[in-house]
């Protein structure tokens, strides 16, 4: 299954002509989820490869209108371009208490009902997430009466135990979602892929007198079969190894991690998306205001033993390289250098808008 990220979003607090606000795609087998949907995120996605219509998941990080203000406009026109079909798969939405209301009130106030069914599940945080007084209880909103095409999501309390929130868990994928600090609360999502059956060895198939046919789909489905002369051959005598799955790590806006959830989830990613609002000359200031520099990022990559790091989320005073000056006080290439001094020069991605990464398939290795 081919998999890949792209960057439609690169740029803190506002959209600007050389960078958009906040917006991630994880595109796989034709689907796509969306991270975060920041103003304007409806006209990077007719910019770039992708299709809005073909979006079946979007989680949210955080209420700060940049990484959320273009949901509405978003649904609207994804629903303006198809036609109506009852039997539409709803659209899924995750993200923090208050989002589900926010989707609800626009919607009425614009008198816009979508030719498709959507559930908000949302993600209850906790006080530590950041500094006091910051919390808001949401609870007390007036709940008017659900729009039609909206179906009652889950509210998706903290497991304690795992530090997390299980998000999605079906045939393909675990998605979890783990605690940052932020000026108000702010979560970070790890997707990751379960790992698939290994290929059926020929070798063995042929040593064991396995005909061709039903009981090779048997096998790799993991089910015994028994051949005309009464062997039995299970699945792991001609399965190879099991094929590891991919790990993708997205963080919302932060100046670290709250508990053991994050590390946990994100140990050993295939790919690391971490926040860099501004370079390390201006840490004081990204941590007053609840955001990471490239030293920040780059040192929990390094704790998370991580093999790709993405910076992302950059002050809109850092422009995309090819517009950036050599030696300018605002090159972005220093951000770069200043991660990758911390990860002893391992390579280190700037994210610019419709960048697109490959996430390779991983391999396993023949059973003899």
């Amino acid at each position: 299954m081919s998999m890949d990220v792209t960057f439609l979003g690169t740029g803190s607090a506002y959209p600007s002509p050389t960078r958009g606000a906040s917006a991630i795609a994880l595109r796989f087998e034709g689907a796509c989820w969306l991270f975060d949907c920041g103003e304007g995120t409806q006209t990077q996605f007719m910019k770039s490869q992708l299709k809005a219509g073909r979006i079946t998941k979007i989680f949210i990080t955080h209420l700060h209108g940049d990484h959320f203000f273009g949901l509405p406009g978003l649904l609207c026109t994804i629903s303006l371009q198809n036609s109506s079909s009852a039997s539409k798969t709803p659209m899924e939405i995750y993200g923090p208490v208050g989002l589900r209301n926010f989707i609800w009130k626009t919607m009425e106030l614009s008198h816009s009902e979508l030719t498709f069914p959507y559930i908000v599940h949302e993600l209850v945080p906790t006080e530590d997430q950041c500094p006091p007084g910051e919390l808001k209880d949401f609870s007390s909103l007036d709940k008017m009466d659900s729009i039609p095409k909206e179906i009652q999501g889950r509210t998706i309390l903290l497991d304690s135990a795992e530090e997390s929130y299980v998000l999605v868990n079906d045939e393909q994928f675990l998605v979890k979602a783990f605690r940052l600090f932020h000026r108000i609360p702010s979560f970070g999502f790890s997707v990751a892929e379960k790992e698939r059956p290994g290929r059926l060895n020929a070798q063995k198939l042929k040593d064991l007198g396995v005909p061709p046919g039903p009981a090779y789909g048997k096998l790799k489905n993991g089910v015994t079969v028994v051949l005309e002369n009464g062997v039995k051959v299970s699945p792991q005598d001609v399965l190879e190894k099991p094929i590891p799955g991919r790990k993708i790590c997205i963080l919302g806006d932060c100046s670290g991690v709250v508990g053991d959830g994050g590390v946990k989830l994100c140990f050993e990613a295939d790919l690391l998306v971490h926040e860099a609002t501004l370079d390390n000359a201006h840490m004081d200031k990204a941590k007053e205001y609840g955001h990471s520099t490239p030293q920040m990022a780059a040192e929990f990559a390094k704790m998370c033993k991580v093999k790709k790091l993405v910076l992302t989320h950059f002050s809109q005073r850092y422009k995309p390289h090819l517009l950036s000056g050599e030696g300018e006080a605002d090159d972005i290439r220093e951000l770069k250098k200043q991660a990758e001094s911390v990860l002893d020069f391992q390579e280190v991605t700037l994210a610019e808008d419709f960048m697109v990464i490959d996430i390779p398939k991983k391999k396993t290795i023949s059973i003899t």
